[in-house]
């Protein structure tokens, strides 16, 4: 082989080797980022003017996109979609649950507050509904968060209480991680919300079956 065909043998192979570089770059899945909502502390102590209550939490109610771990955005007003490389560390529907054991635990004014399976049994049972959890980018980019919730009593088969939390959170910055710090910050407002709106009506409301506090 003479030197310029030996040249052109070269080039070619160096143009292989930085082509095939390059379409496997491209072709390199971007790495899965997992986010969490935070969960409220239990505290060191109960109220002290804790209730002989016990609530069992099910899981939300929701759609299907919240039984996925993806995170959900909005496109326009009926358009939905998910991100395939950022996700939660858990479904929205676990996560609402949790946080919904976790702020009512966080209160001190229940005797209990238990996920519900079966082997568990409350006073009553707290029901929701999960109707937003999800990126709004127009007008403005804010964190959608919108949940109704009930007390519904076992032993009168009814409903005794139901109250709702929606609101937009405006996100400070434009990356996914400040989105999920609103939903957080959204989420945590609005289960406060409704924990002391629900502690107010079983203060005023005894319920007449309750097991005595054993202290």
């Amino acid at each position: 082989m003479s030197g310029e065909a030996s040249k052109v043998v070269r080039r070619q192979a160096l143009w292989v080797v930085l082509l095939t570089g390059f379409l496997s770059a491209c072709g390199a899945p971007r790495p899965i980022k997992y986010y969490v909502l935070d969960v409220p502390s239990v505290p060191a102590q109960a109220a002290s003017t804790q209730l002989p209550v016990a609530l069992v939490v099910a899981r939300p109610a929701t759609s299907h996109l919240y039984r996925d771990d993806r995170l959900v955005y909005g496109a326009g007003p009926v358009q939905r979609g998910t991100y395939d490389d950022q996700r939660w560390s858990e479904t929205p529907a676990d996560m609402i649950q949790d946080m919904l054991v976790g702020t009512l635990r966080s209160t001190g004014q229940y005797r209990s507050v238990s996920r519900i399976n079966s082997t568990v049994r409350g006073d009553y049972v707290v029901r929701s509904h999960l109707l937003a959890l999800y990126e709004v980018d127009k007008p403005e980019l804010v964190a959608r968060f919108s949940l109704d919730l009930e007390l519904f009593d076992p032993a009168a088969r009814a409903t005794v209480w139901t109250s709702s939390y929606a609101h937009d959170q405006t996100v400070q910055g434009k990356s996914v991680a400040d989105v999920v710090e609103a939903l957080d910050r959204n989420v945590d407002t609005g289960m406060k919300q409704l924990a002391a709106s629900m502690g107010q009506y079983l203060a005023t409301h005894p319920h007449r079956t309750s097991t005595p506090d054993s202290h």
